[in-house]
């Protein structure tokens, strides 16, 4: 049972107002592995917390939850948006029934409110296989930081790798199996291992910078200065992000996200024959199901049954 409050802001009643709901808020992240998850449910507890504070509640339950959800509808906010605010109250839910102050039939209730309902699935964006050979193109091979940003094109684009993935690699993961190069024991999302394969020409790209930065141990990304100094310091995801816009700009691609490059490498793979297991391998996904929307396998796109009606355009003579 919670108290009805009326705090002035979103930190004073979350921190100060109603330390129950502060403590599960801080047991939910301590869950989550990922940086990115953690900012994304602490933003989204805060903000229920917010709403819950603005409206007379007596009890934290599932039909405040259902009011709630009505209330981030209204908002137009996108699906994927409000299910992940909704997930993070059930997390909240449950953590508060695991400290005690919560009844185990309201923690129930709150997790079976249904997320919103998904209308169809945004495919994303991906390059072509010329698109990709000029994006790699375009990194600079005469610089330090130009070296750098080609090697990292290359194990986004050739091995599907996360950005987070790309800033946590080190030198030692770098192995042959089987004749062939690897990264090892490389630690995704969901503390999920895999070993991926990396491709000869991701590898020479990898090669020149490690050649040209002096790296033979630790992280392999470093930050470089402007004036073409390497420092030890290693490189964070936003470096990664302007590494891609840097080069997508040069190779006059628009609206270029480091994600775009693993959709790309999967759909340039499965293009190539690639079998869709060897690919969810590749990635890292848990469920083939997210590799499957990840290429597209459902709709062929490049040729398309609406290309087959027969019709065509005539023209009156001038």
């Amino acid at each position: 049972m919670l108290t009805q409050k009326q705090p002035n802001s979103v930190s004073l009643f979350a921190t100060a107002t109603i330390p129950e709901l502060q403590q599960s808020k801080t047991a939910v992240l301590n869950t989550l592995a990922s940086q990115h998850s953690r900012r994304s449910y602490e933003y989204a507890i805060e903000r229920f917390i917010a709403w819950y504070c603005s409206e007379p509640r007596l009890t934290f339950n599932r039909s405040v939850v259902v009011k709630y959800r009505s209330f981030l509808e209204r908002l137009s906010l996108s699906v994927a948006t409000i299910n992940l605010h909704l997930s993070a109250i059930r997390r909240l839910a449950d953590e508060s029934a695991e400290s005690g102050w919560l009844s185990p039939e309201h923690a129930i209730g709150i997790r079976r409110v249904k997320g919103a309902k998904r209308l169809g699935r945004k495919m994303g964006n991906w390059l072509t296989r010329n698109q990709a050979q000029e994006l790699v193109n375009a990194a600079s091979k005469n610089s330090l930081r130009g070296w750098r940003d080609g090697a990292m094109l290359g194990l986004l684009l050739g091995c599907g790798l996360r950005r987070l993935e790309v800033v946590g690699l080190d030198v030692d993961q770098l192995q042959s199996r089987e004749g062939h190069w690897v990264i090892v024991n490389l630690v995704g999302k969901g503390k999920r291992l895999r070993t991926v394969p990396v491709p000869s020409w991701s590898k020479e790209l990898l090669d020149a910078w490690l050649r040209h930065s002096g790296v033979s141990e630790g992280k392999v990304f470093r930050c470089v200065l402007k004036g073409g100094m390497r420092q030890e310091v290693g490189v964070t995801a936003n470096i990664v992000w302007y590494a891609v816009k840097r080069c997508a700009r040069q190779a006059g691609i628009s609206k270029l996200a480091p994600h775009d490059l693993r959709r790309t490498c999967a759909r340039l793979c499965h293009g190539c024959g690639g079998e869709l297991e060897q690919i969810q391998f590749l990635l890292g996904h848990a469920s083939v199901q997210t590799t499957e929307r990840y290429i597209g396998s459902e709709q062929n796109l490049q040729d398309a049954v609406n290309d087959r009606l027969g019709i065509s355009v005539a023209y009156d003579a001038a």
